[in-house]
């Protein structure tokens, strides 16, 4: 399991755990630490591949839950897999499914076996149970799957983060029995709520299974800030230094520098093309509106320092125009800005650890949520 993966620590942080490494795959290396774009559907909303690669991503994300759907496992593993289906050529990740148990609470029906969703396409009854997670992910054919985990929501009471916490451990058992494939590798992911207790115990069981990976889960659920922070500083140091590590569903600028300086090294959101969808763009790390007034008139690009193609070609006044009028093209456009943002932020991290000045170049983001 996961023999075309190794990881290695290029650079390390004098005041922090933050690392700089290279995390080399079948389908290429991953400079860490990354921002990974979410591609929920085979594609990244609104974007090509090749636009998508001129934001400087490396690797994407996938669904299994939602591939499974529409089109089918079937269907992709008959065009060649995820990477021909979607024209990518770079590393892969699928989610197990695991993060709609949480998002789909109203749909679903959780047992040892597994969990029985109602379709919200037509109604019909799913069972995913971990072995068909890894199942479809095997057919999907991306380099890393993950282990079908139970997220528990926040708040929740202690007693029903240990029933999950517990249950994801076996259901990862059960994953690792499931897996058929040496070039995918797959992660488990570390559970517990905000009970930094059962998060460490957590770490504890499943480093002792040797994976190719760890993930940080259950977290970006609703809880503050600085609870997300003091979960990640208690648990990603703890992870062993040879694998990569990964924290799920966190991509602002703060949560993401906070993190780097506890050890993690990936990072995927949905923020940037759900922002652009909404008109949002993320700006030095700031969230601007482009459909404020004050753009109407302003011939300058977003940001004169980012060297993404909306902002050599294009001023916010056009792009209020777009909006304004309508135009899908602004959804594109602004999405290729945000992608280009959070990506090119944590490359600028990884240069300033590579010259140990991470915690001078990037203090403000390290300071607490204001």
């Amino acid at each position: 399991m996961g023999r075309d993966f190794t990881f290695q620590c290029q650079g390390k942080c004098s005041h922090t755990h933050a690392r700089a490494g290279v995390w080399m795959t079948p389908h290429g290396p991953v400079e860490t630490p990354i921002f990974m774009p979410v591609g929920t559907l085979a594609t990244v909303k609104t974007v090509t591949p090749a636009q998508l690669e001129a934001t400087g991503a490396q690797m994407i994300l996938a669904n299994t839950y939602h591939l499974h759907l529409q089109p089918g496992e079937d269907i992709v593993a008959a065009a060649g897999g995820l990477h021909r289906f979607m024209v990518w050529d770079g590393p892969i990740l699928t989610d197990s499914g695991g993060f709609q148990v949480f998002s789909l609470s109203e749909l679903r029906t959780i047992t040892e076996k597994g969990v029985t969703f109602r379709s919200p396409r037509d109604g019909r009854k799913i069972e995913i149970t971990p072995e068909r997670s890894i199942q479809i992910q095997n057919k999907l054919g991306a380099d890393v799957i993950m282990a079908f985990d139970e997220c528990p929501p926040y708040p929740a009471s202690r007693e029903a983060v240990e029933l999950a916490t517990a249950r994801t451990y076996r259901w990862l058992e059960r994953c690792i029995e499931a897996h058929s494939r040496s070039d995918q590798a797959l992660f488990g992911i570390v559970q517990g709520g905000v009970y930094l207790d059962l998060r460490l115990q957590a770490v504890e069981a499943l480093t002792k299974l040797d994976l190719p990976g760890y993930a940080i889960g259950g977290v970006s659920v609703g809880e503050p800030g600085e609870t997300i922070s003091e979960i990640v500083r208690a648990t990603a140091p703890k992870l062993p230094v040879e694998k990569p590590r990964y924290l799920m569903g966190v991509g602002t600028y703060r949560e993401m520098a906070q993190a780097i300086a506890s050890g993690v090294d990936l990072f995927d959101c949905v923020i940037p093309t759900r922002w652009a969808r909404h008109g949002a763009v993320m700006v030095q790390g700031e969230r601007w509106n482009i459909k404020n007034a004050q753009f109407r008139e302003d011939f300058t690009p977003l940001d004169e320092t980012c060297s993404c193609y909306t902002c050599q070609n294009f001023s916010r006044a056009y792009l209020n125009h777009l909006w304004k009028s309508g135009e899908i093209l602004v959804y594109t456009l602004l999405s290729i800005h945000n992608l280009t943002e959070l990506i090119r932020f944590t490359k600028r991290i990884r240069e300033s650890i590579l010259s140990d000045r991470f915690t001078t170049d990037f203090a403000h983001w390290l300071e607490p949520t204001p």
